[in-house]
């Protein structure tokens, strides 16, 4: 019977992990996926790997919901799932624990912009690798939601929608000054804060449609924006979420 667990490894660590894995020399199969693939496929794949039985499923499941793709590493002692931070784009099935290619997409200094918003709260930010290169923090004024009914609070919701809005504009033009001072291309994108609010700053400002194909995923569940939530968002940025299992 196998169990699993899992835990994050930032950029250093992981290196150094895939370093480890690349030593073992030992019967097993590497398959690297790319995001966005069926549990159909995601399973015609897992059958060509022997001793999947008991954990196929759990497998199957962890591939098909990642955002960025999966590294699977299936050997005789050595059994891990490496969701990257950053998507992964062909499809690769090799003998041995073949890191080639986890190692490649981890090695560049990626230019990454970052958002985080808030209603009330912004930070934005610029890195080269894990180095904040250019950022910008800031708060706005949003008054809180008003639970009282009648003609005043629909007076003051339509007070706070108009806040909202030009606080929003305001998050914009910042970030828009920002990358337009870096003055170079960025290789991803992404957002952070509420999701709410970062459906309405998209909306509301086509500046950022130009980074929609290269997005990675969304920064949820992170602390009203500051300087120094931006600094921990770099570092889960370049996190990645590894899954092993072991015999009980």
């Amino acid at each position: 019977m196998f169990i699993s667990g899992q835990f994050k490894l930032n950029r250093n660590k992981l290196l150094d992990y895939v370093k480890e894995l690349e030593q073992v020399s030992e019967n097993a199969a590497t398959l690297y996926l790319p995001p966005d693939i069926s549990q159909k496929e995601a399973g015609v794949y897992l059958k060509q790997i022997p001793g999947l039985e008991s954990v196929r499923i759990d497998v199957s499941d962890n591939i098909i919901t990642s955002d960025t793709g999966c590294v699977f590493f299936w050997g005789e002692t050595q059994k891990r799932l490496i969701i990257p931070p950053f998507p992964l784009k062909d499809k690769y099935v090799a003998s041995g624990y073949d890191v080639v290619l986890l190692r490649a997409l981890l090695e560049p200094d990626y230019r990454i912009g970052i958002i985080l918003v808030r209603l009330g709260s912004y930070s934005i930010g610029i890195t080269e690798g894990e180095r904040l290169i250019l950022h910008n923090t800031g708060t706005g004024l949003v008054h809180g939601r008003q639970r009282q009914g009648g003609s005043s609070a629909a007076r003051f919701q339509r007070r706070r929608q108009d806040q909202a809005h030009h606080f929003l504009e305001r998050v914009g033009e910042h970030a828009r000054e920002l990358i337009k001072a870096y003055g170079k291309n960025l290789d991803y994108f992404v957002y952070g804060g509420a999701r709410t609010t970062i459906q309405q700053l998209r909306k509301q400002c086509g500046f950022f449609e130009q980074f929609d194909e290269n997005l990675l995923p969304p920064l949820l569940e992170i602390p009203e924006p500051r300087f120094n939530v931006l600094e921990k968002a770099v570092n889960q940025i370049w996190s990645s979420r590894v899954i092993e299992w072991r015999e009980e």
